[in-house]
């Protein structure tokens, strides 16, 4: 069984419902089963300023997947709820995304838990822009602050971004 870090967002409709569907459907067989969810966050857009804010939330997930599949299963649940990247302009407005943060198998341990990384033309992991990206990093210390991204704790990396536009949503 391996680990992995899923960070959701979105900002086209109603977004917390879809977020709260996307870990629904990844999760409906078995192959992938939530660990921990954080709060959902108003988060500004980020790369194209020019669209409503973001919804962002991050799941740490135990999977049977490996990473490819993993990316796969993400892709047909935010085409399932009405996302089509054909058709989308870069970083632009979208019902919901999901990105692979990272990815643990099981031959780690403790001290050394077996992060992978990978780089092809679909997936790089770690994710090559998380430790710069307060949507993904404010959640993420929520639930899991010392997860190591590239070797770094996450409650190192959010220190060095800025947090002040990143909002906590209360509870539905």
């Amino acid at each position: 069984m391996a680990e992995a870090v899923l960070s959701l967002g979105g900002n086209v409709g109603d977004v917390r419902a879809t977020l709260a569907r996307a870990l629904e459907m990844l999760c409906e067989d078995g192959a992938v089963t939530l660990v921990a969810r954080s709060s959902d966050y108003a988060t500004p857009p980020w790369g194209d300023p020019d669209q409503p804010a973001f919804v962002n939330l991050c799941a740490i997930v135990a999977t049977t997947l490996a990473p490819h599949d993993l990316l796969r299963r993400a892709r047909a649940v935010e085409t399932a709820l009405g996302r089509d990247r054909g058709r989308e302009r870069r970083w632009g407005p979208r019902p919901v995304d999901i990105d692979i943060v990272t990815y643990r198998d099981a031959s780690g341990t403790d001290d050394a838990p077996g992060e992978v990384t990978l780089v092809t033309p679909d997936l790089a992991l770690p994710h090559p822009r998380a430790a710069a990206r307060a949507f993904v990093l404010v959640p993420l210390a929520e639930i899991a602050p010392d997860c190591l991204l590239g070797g770094t704790p996450v409650r190192d990396l959010v220190s060095r971004v800025d947090t002040r536009d990143i909002t906590r949503l209360p509870s539905k």
